[in-house]
């Protein structure tokens, strides 16, 4: 597994010569929310979807 460093690295020289100090800011962070989530999924912190949807229902009959 890559380090955050070595991640970063290949992430940046994958984007195009012209790409803005946003852009590399902006996939940096997507990397590393998609990795927050693939971790959270791996140590079973996630919740079902029917569990959400019914949370979200209880939420709008209340309003």
């Amino acid at each position: 597994m890559a380090t955050p460093k070595q991640a970063a690295k290949q992430l940046i020289e994958h984007l195009p010569e012209h790409a803005s100090w946003d852009d590399i800011m902006y996939e940096l962070y997507v990397k590393q929310k998609i990795e927050a989530g693939l971790r959270a999924v791996a140590e079973g912190r996630t919740v079902a979807h029917e569990d959400v949807k019914r949370r979200l229902m209880a939420k709008k009959q209340c309003a």
